[in-house]
């Protein structure tokens, strides 16, 4: 009776506590438990009540779900793994881009050194960098022939490299590839025709030429030249030509794909002129279609439409290299007196004054 009293002031029961709380969490279904055990006076004691309203608002409150994550977690971490590998591949291929893009800013001459460079700082990508820039022709004698030839990825298997003239690998090899008999013949036949190719157009130098087999009938190849300049007069310089080509035989017509890089540069040290660099690579690509009648008309085809590329890349070099440079040099310095080309400047202006007059 002494704790009931100690709830009710001048006969009036004070507000409980404990009903907001009740309300708050919406347990209305449990008020009625309660009210009976609060209701009678059978000894039940109020600690006792306040235990059963407790347990009752335990019960009846809402499960909310438990986070499974913490709130400071990388949003990076919860994205689906294709996103990240899509974003992975796609950063990739913009790095290829921008070192494609500054090697065939940089000297031909320094190529190695510079992909080494590109493959320290990309590790990821050495495969692509490898396949994709194409590094000046290093040249090998042939131990059975005693010729010269010419060494690139596609003569290379493993660490050694075959010789066209005896179709054998230099270190020997046990498991290496080599083109089919028929394929070779025509090999044979590319490297006599482009030898004398080189030494009526560049009188000297080095070529090779590779084929092998592709799906369906198909054959590709290359052909490569080197030449060298000799240094007199402290000037040097070389020439790298090489022509990639795919050949598609269709009934008695075949169709050609050709894929030309040509990397020059010139150095030149001289006390009157200074030191000069001019270096610079180019690729061209083109198709065809020609009329095979024999297996030789391959060689007739394919050196006619690298004879062509490689004129149309002289020309283009010569107008972009050699005639910009000359054009440059030309504007900085004047071979003319100054008197003398005042005095044509001064005429100059004379004319043109009185052409106007006279239209006036």
């Amino acid at each position: 009776m002494r704790e009931r009293a100690m709830l009710e002031t001048e006969g009036k029961p004070v507000d409980d506590p404990d009903d907001d709380v009740d309300a708050a969490f919406g347990t209305v279904g449990s008020r009625a438990v309660i009210d009976g055990v609060d209701g009678g006076t059978d000894g039940v004691s109020k600690m006792e009540q306040v235990q059963a309203r407790s347990i009752a608002r335990l019960s009846a409150a809402p499960a909310y779900p438990i986070p499974t994550a913490s709130p400071f977690a990388d949003p990076a971490s919860s994205e689906p793994k294709e996103y990240v590998d899509e974003k992975a591949e796609a950063d990739q291929e913009q790095q290829l881009d921008c070192a494609l893009d500054l090697m065939r800013r940089l000297p031909p001459q320094n190529t190695e050194e510079n992909l080494a460079s590109l493959m320290t700082l990309l590790p990821e990508l050495t495969e692509d960098l490898l396949s994709s820039i194409d590094q000046p022709l290093k040249v090998q004698t042939c131990e059975k022939s005693g010729k010269e030839y010419l060494l690139c990825d596609y003569n290379r298997d493993s660490n050694s490299y075959r010789s066209p003239w005896s179709n054998e690998f230099s270190p020997p090899l046990s498991d290496a590839t080599y083109p089919s008999a028929k394929l070779r013949k025509l090999e044979i036949a590319a490297n006599d025709a482009f030898d004398t190719y080189r030494e009526l157009y560049f009188e000297g130098g080095v070529s090779s030429a590779y084929f092998w087999d592709l799906e369906d009938g198909a054959f590709a190849g290359v052909v490569l030249i080197k030449k060298i300049g000799d240094g007199k007069g402290r000037t040097k310089g070389a020439w790298d030509s090489i022509h990639i080509f795919e050949a598609q035989e269709k009934a008695r017509n075949a169709h050609y794909k050709l894929t030309s890089t040509v990397m020059l540069y010139m150095l030149s040290s001289k006390s009157e002129l200074g030191d000069m660099n001019l270096s610079g690579s180019m690729t061209r690509q083109a198709e065809m279609d020609g009329i095979v009648d024999d297996p030789s008309m391959h060689i007739a085809n394919i050196g006619r439409m690298i004879e062509d590329m490689e004129t149309k890349m002289r020309h283009l070099l010569k107008d972009v290299y050699f005639g910009k440079t000359k054009d440059t040099v030309n504007d900085l310095r004047s071979i003319e007196s100054l008197a003398k080309v005042r005095k044509q400047q001064e005429l100059q202006r004379e004319i043109a004054s009185k052409l106007q007059a006279r239209q006036q």
